[in-house]
């Protein structure tokens, strides 16, 4: 293990400290906007322009990183930034959270982009398996150490905007000191969204599902979470609760994936999804703290692994010649819906209240439940090729689309 590790030790290094920051304000802005009495649907479209600057780095990031290379373009996205948690601190008003979310967005999406395919072309075929759970285990703990940090200092003051940024510009060292040569120039930037669509619609469109129902999460939560009688340590624990719910569903459930019809284990997902929605709402009327907890865990069970499984499922029909390009595209699904997500949510807490957040994503996840029951009815499975099933917290940012198999298999 330690071989197959020490590669890449410093991307996951990086990786480490990178996430630590950015779980840490992805949770304190929304906290501190409620505390400026920000209006919901302000907070919302802020979630927004965060992935929408998420996609368009998702497009625009492999021309940035063919022109200066991995190393020149991670550090020239790192340093941008580790300047917006500080202008966050400095100029507290919608417009200019809105803009340096959008930076922040975009420069993650490069990073994530450079540190993938940075691991992906060290892993070999008898190593990735091993390196992408390492990979889930540094996401998923750096997420949890990020939420945990929000306890150290007041959301209303300076100290944690400035530790974000500290954090952010240290996840600089690792890849600037490493030995390991960079990887490859990327030869083309092209996504097809519609041949994966004929490839695999329930794959693609979970994808987007995931995006329409988990960015509310992660942009709306911590209101919700504060909303509901939480202080300020009570949504740290609850946000936690829900990535630890992620951490622990993950594997189990991919392993399960890989013996069976993947749609059952989307089709289960969704309605799991459904069934723990349901639940926060429930702990919220009912205004029990460790009720709270435990929706939330089981939101993270069912909800944060469903993207995973959507990724494995839409591969299974593809030959590996066409895996970069069917990730790409599921991202820039993903990223789409995430846009969209977090402010139709927002909008509709203005009538509904804070439990909109999570009506809404119930409402998506029955619709996708019944799509995916359709398709199963209908659509005959072929004898397609099955790929293993790879653990993911995060959507593959991987650049270079080849030809997608013709073949339409669902």
């Amino acid at each position: 293990m330690n071989r197959t590790i020490a590669p890449v030790f410093s991307l996951l290094l990086a990786t480490s400290i990178l996430l630590i920051g950015n779980g840490l304000l992805g949770t304190l802005i929304p906290i501190r906007a409620n505390i400026e009495h920000f209006a919901t649907t302000t907070v919302g479209f802020i979630g927004s322009v965060y992935f929408a600057g998420f996609m368009a780095g998702c497009v625009l990031g492999p021309f940035l990183v063919r022109r200066a290379g991995h190393i020149r373009s991670f550090a020239a996205l790192g340093a941008l930034a580790a300047v917006a948690p500080l202008v966050h601190a400095l100029m507290v008003n919608p417009v200019a959270w809105a803009l340096m979310r959008g930076l922040t967005g975009f420069c993650f999406a490069g990073l994530y982009m450079v540190i993938e395919s940075w691991i992906n072309e060290r892993a070999t075929n008898a190593t990735r398996g091993r390196l992408f759970a390492v990979y889930l285990v540094v996401n998923f703990a750096s997420l949890t150490l990020g939420q945990l940090m929000l306890n150290m200092a007041s959301p209303a003051e300076f100290t944690l905007f400035a530790l974000c940024s500290i954090l952010t510009s240290l996840a600089l060292v690792p890849i600037s000191m490493t030995t390991s040569d960079q990887p490859a120039p990327i030869a083309s930037t092209r996504i097809d969204i519609g041949a994966v669509f004929r490839l695999s619609p329930v794959g693609l469109l979970g994808c987007l599902v995931v995006g329409l129902t988990n960015a509310p999460f992660w942009t709306l939560g911590p209101v919700f979470a504060h909303d509901s009688g939480l202080d300020v340590e009570g949504v740290s624990f609850f946000m936690t609760a829900a990535i630890l719910g992620g951490a622990v569903a993950q594997l189990p459930i991919g392993r399960y994936s890989d013996k069976m019809d993947r749609r059952r284990i989307i089709l289960t997902l969704s309605l799991g999804s459904a069934v723990a929605e349901a639940g926060l709402i429930a702990a919220r009327g009912i205004g029990v703290e460790w009720m709270l907890l435990l929706a939330g865990f089981m939101f993270g069970c069912f909800a944060l692994t469903l993207y995973s499984v959507c990724v494995a499922h839409t591969n299974d029909h593809a030959g590996k010649e066409s895996f970069v390009g069917i990730s790409s595209a599921l991202l820039l699904a993903y990223a789409i819906g995430a846009v969209v997500g977090p402010y139709a949510a927002s909008m509709g807490t203005e009538r509904w209240g804070m439990s909109f957040i999570f009506m809404f994503a119930a409402a998506i996840h029955i619709i996708f439940a019944a799509f995916t029951m359709i398709r199963m009815a209908t659509a005959s499975r072929g004898a397609s090729r099955r790929g293993g099933f790879t653990a993911m917290t995060f959507p593959s940012t991987k650049p270079v689309p080849p030809e997608l198999d013709s073949r339409k298999a669902d």
